[in-house]
């Protein structure tokens, strides 16, 4: 294993171990508000590599191999830090403090409302105008050599939310092409906390064309409806017989066009499933399939729910890694989570930390091929 720290101009090699071929490597990807940023570069002993930066704990790209062997991009994402801080539909974000929506951006906590920043129209999205994807976290690379911790501690009222949050997510990048990503947070208030990953994936060709041919498995008998602005309604109910019932392999194609309201409000998926065996320490939560590549994603959590969307709004404006153009449906995201406004919802999962107690959560993104095509 070699482990090389870096600025832009000097790398000084920090360990040497071990046969494999890993290798961890920090360099300066910019500079935010006179702040240095850090890219790190993990490459594991099979060759696959992820690359994820300071900024917003963004993962920048994945590359594994497809059936024959090739790497290729999994991730959307940009080359450029200047890029993220100009226009960045949270690709590959830490997103909080609160992963989704809150309705009308307040919340009732021990009697007390408080009011959140309304970046949603009247509600508070992704944690804000300012969440988590748009600070800069302190990275250090873990010292088993195949990892990096991130921490930002969020000041009392950030964005209106209660509480000095002190918040640490871990990437590790298994030889076995698994992103593990361990989520843990403290506070000493009473506050809201609901942490997830915003990477949008595209197994054929990272983004450059649409992820409608993937294949999906979603292992929810049931989600939750939401109204026109992707409020949850509070209710629960069957995905049977709806375009949102993966419980069997399907297409993303297959009914994205269906006339049910949610989809036409959305112009696609935009989904939270209520996840079977959610109780369980880690549950198989979804599985996607590129036939073209036979490559294969493997989302493994132990949160309530996850959100499945289609990348409904691109339209070409974003230019990511080589220069590819995003345009509709060019990558989807499974945003392992508590469900949406939550706060507001008392008969969904509880989403609040209290001083004391301590928020932790793991989410798996573990890539592997299929030989034959489907």
């Amino acid at each position: 294993m070699t482990v090389r720290l870096a600025t832009a101009a000097t790398a000084v090699l920090a360990a040497t171990a071990s046969m494999a071929e890993r290798s961890l490597e920090a360099v300066q990807f910019g500079v935010v508000d006179g702040e240095p940023v850090n890219l790190f570069t993990l490459t594991n002993a099979r060759g696959a590599e992820v690359r994820i930066t300071e900024y917003g704990g963004i993962v920048v790209s994945i590359r594994v191999p497809d059936r024959d062997g090739r790497l290729g991009h999994v991730a959307l994402g940009y080359d450029r830090l200047d890029d993220y801080v100009a226009d960045n539909p949270f690709f590959g974000t830490i997103t909080g403090r609160y992963a989704n929506r809150i309705a009308g951006g307040r919340f009732e906590l021990d009697g007390e409302t408080w009011q959140l920043a309304q970046n949603d129209g009247e509600n508070a999205l992704h944690g804000g105008i300012r969440g988590f994807d748009k600070v800069v976290w302190n990275g250090v690379a873990t010292a088993s050599g195949d990892g990096v911790a991130f921490t930002y501690v969020s000041p009392d009222g950030d964005e209106g939310y209660p509480g000095e949050l002190t918040t640490t997510v871990t990437y590790t990048w298994t030889d076995d092409d698994a992103l593990r990503i361990d989520y843990e947070a403290r506070t000493d208030k009473p506050t809201v906390v609901n942490l997830t990953n915003h990477s949008y994936f595209n197994l054929a060709d990272g983004g450059a064309g649409t992820v409608l041919d993937h294949h999906l498995t979603v292992n929810a008998a049931r989600y939750t409806p939401a109204d026109n602005e992707s409020i949850p309604t509070g209710e629960i109910v069957p995905v049977a017989a709806t375009p949102f019932d993966f419980r069997s392999s399907q297409t993303l194609g297959a009914r994205i066009a269906n006339d049910h309201p949610q989809l036409r409000a959305s112009g696609g998926y935009d989904v939270n499933f209520v996840l079977d065996e959610a109780d369980a320490d880690m549950i198989l939560a979804a599985v996607v399939y590129a036939p073209t590549t036979g490559r294969v994603m493997d989302v493994l959590t132990d949160q309530p729910g996850v959100q499945l969307y289609t990348g409904n709004h691109f339209d070409g404006r974003h230019v990511g890694i080589g220069g590819v153009r995003h345009f509709r449906h060019s990558g989807l995201c499974l945003e392992t989570q508590h469900f949406p406004d939550s706060p507001n919802q008392p008969g969904f999962p509880s989403t609040v930390l209290r001083p004391g107690e301590t928020y932790s959560t793991t989410t798996v993104y573990r890539f592997r091929t299929q030989s034959i095509a489907r």
